[in-house]
């Protein structure tokens, strides 16, 4: 007699890759946030920023990082129809985490202190925040607007999320995250690696959001640095933190 566990058909290879990428996600999130966001109260001497914004900042992040790993469990699961009714959700989290990532990078801007543990000049780390927040804005909106294209848009929705960890990876517990400026922008792009393996194995080739998306993400770090130290750049920053009042 067949085991009702052996009955059970296996979820399919697509939905699982996804699960575990969005799971690697929540590691990488969780091991740099808990000290000075998550588990807090247990880690008194963490470096946490003093403003409360960062905090309202970061459960919408969270927020946002569970309805990824709930619509990808919809879809695993066969509940495409819930799946794009919460998908829904998108059009608000979007441009409230647009609004959220780019004052706070103004606030952190304007300290005397600078940004925390960053002893790079505040208005030229400046760009770090909004490059990776527009980078997002930019493949999550396109992820909406190719909602009915299955295919663009997990891959859209899952190169978006990963933008966001590299913040996560800079708060790590490893000297080589520390000991290199660029290092959490990589590893952060290390990400792609396993997306474009899935692509090669099921397609046999990149699929264009993969390799779009993936374009976009990578030359992001580059340009930003190259950006930072100008003249122009920091002119603007300055403008742009004096909003602020």
């Amino acid at each position: 007699m067949v085991s009702d566990v052996a009955a059970r058909p296996r979820m399919p290879a697509e939905r699982l890759f996804y699960l575990s990428m969005i799971a690697a996600l929540w590691v990488s999130v969780l091991l740099g946030f808990s000290p000075s966001f998550f588990l807090r109260p247990l880690f008194p001497l963490a470096h946490s920023p003093p403003e409360a914004w960062f905090y309202v900042h970061g459960a919408v992040f969270t927020a946002w990082l569970a309805l990824l790993a709930v619509q990808a469990g919809l879809v695993a699961g066969g509940n495409t129809a819930m799946h794009r009714r919460l998908g829904v959700a998108g059009f608000i989290f979007i441009p409230v985490m647009v609004v959220l990532a780019t004052v706070g990078g103004l606030i952190a801007a304007r300290r005397p202190g600078g940004f925390i543990d960053i002893p790079v000049p505040p208005l030229q780390f400046l760009t770090v925040p909004l490059a990776g927040i527009t980078v997002f804005a930019i493949l999550a909106g396109l992820a909406l607007v190719l909602r009915r294209r299955p295919q663009a848009h997990k891959r859209l929705m899952l190169i978006a999320t990963i933008t966001l960890v590299e913040a996560a990876i800079a708060r790590w517990p490893f000297d080589y995250v520390s000991g290199s400026p660029n290092a959490p922008f990589w590893t952060a792009c290390a990400f792609l690696i396993p997306l474009a393996l899935w692509d090669a194995r099921t397609s046999r080739g990149l699929h264009p959001a993969t390799v779009w998306g993936g374009l976009l993400l990578v030359a992001s770090g580059p340009l930003r640095d190259m950006a930072a130290g100008t003249t122009t750049w920091l002119d603007f920053a300055k403008w742009a933190v004096g909003l602020l009042g």
